[in-house]
């Protein structure tokens, strides 16, 4: 899957680690900002009863 997400980047391959690197950094930012706060919301996971 990752072989193929790369290949279809455009640019030679110095380019195409460099827009590696931005995806994974806007999906990190994404996750942090909407996804984990919803889901601590909803699944209650900052609980720490047994």
């Amino acid at each position: 899957m990752y072989e193929w997400i790369f290949r279809h980047l455009p640019g030679p391959t110095w380019l195409r680690v460099i827009e590696v690197l931005i995806v994974v950094t806007v999906i990190v930012a994404v996750l942090f900002q909407w996804v984990f706060p919803w889901a601590q919301e909803y699944f209650h996971l900052s609980d720490s009863r047994v």
